[in-house]
């Protein structure tokens, strides 16, 4: 098993990257990227509850999509690595 590097620092470009993707998926979604952050932190509090998460690579979109016929509605995507499930 590999355990992650949490003493890794991330690049400048990779910060970069990460403030684009919130910027853009908060434009796409009316929501500011202060709400997005909020959303994601309260996501990791709630799960971290029941199994040990890698909060560092946690990733939230929020996109519109067709649901069922009643148009463009905003949706969720959480990719959330989980180390650990706590028992």
């Amino acid at each position: 098993m590999r355990l992650p590097n949490l003493f890794k620092k991330k690049s400048s470009r990779e910060i970069a990257k990460d403030r684009l993707k919130i910027l853009l998926i908060s434009d796409r979604a009316g929501c500011s990227p202060e709400m997005l952050d909020m959303i994601k932190q309260d996501i990791a509090k709630v799960i971290s509850k029941y199994m040990k998460i890698d909060t560092n690579n946690m990733e939230i979109q929020i996109s519109k999509s067709t649901i069922r016929g009643r148009g463009k509605n905003p949706t969720l995507y959480a990719d959330i690595p989980i180390l650990d499930l706590h028992n």
